[in-house]
């Protein structure tokens, strides 16, 4: 009965997840992971069935990072950009965080944005996001960016700063840069299309 209960709760938040991340969509590689977990429960092997089942859903984080990768904004004028990086990380490991990031220059100046999903760490953040007092207790101030809430911390003596901004209580946006102003910053934080990071599935 246990092995049985904790499959199917397993096998039930994969599918979940998997309809909530692609849609309908014809068999691929997610898909034929999901049948092969359940026909290895129903012959009984619940070790083989449990990887089949994780390796799926590691497919459809691998998924979802790289939508997040779609939405990094493009280089502002001046600037250049690396190519976007994105990381899904396994549900063992930060509770399956997973992130998107690009890298954008201009002479000395750099920032990065980095988009993070399903991290337990969006919890804490909250609390500070609701918290004034914890907001502010390391040099933070409460700003709004594009109708979204921020915390903003900057450095006028060396040119440094960040912004973390947390969309539909889902997602931690963080723009940071080195050697630039605080225009510069908020700009790159502003390029954010945040309407369609917060309906992303």
């Amino acid at each position: 009965m246990f092995h049985r209960n904790r499959f199917l709760n397993m096998a039930l938040s994969v599918v979940a997840l998997f309809l909530f991340s692609v849609g309908p969509a014809p068999a691929d590689e997610v898909t034929e992971a999901i049948e092969e977990g359940l026909k290895q429960y129903n012959d009984g092997k619940y070790t083989e069935a449990t990887g089949s089942l994780d390796y799926a859903s590691q497919l459809i984080r691998q998924k979802k990072s790289q939508d997040l990768l779609k939405l990094l904004p493009e280089p502002l004028s001046g600037w250049t950009a690396e190519e976007g990086s994105s990381e899904a990380v396994g549900g063992a490991m930060f509770g399956g965080a997973v992130t998107a990031k690009r890298t954008y220059s201009k002479d000395s100046s750099s920032v990065s944005v980095e988009f993070m999903a399903d991290s337990p760490m969006l919890q804490g953040m909250m609390m500070m996001f609701t918290n004034p007092v914890f907001a502010t207790s390391d040099g933070g101030k409460l700003e709004k960016i594009s109708g979204q809430r921020a915390i903003v911390k900057y450095d006028a003596s060396d040119k440094t700063g960040e912004i973390k901004i947390i969309v539909a209580n889902r997602f931690l946006v963080t723009v940071s840069g080195d050697g630039i102003a605080k225009k510069e910053l908020t700009d790159y934080a502003q390029a954010i299309q945040y309407d369609k990071l917060a309906v992303m599935p």
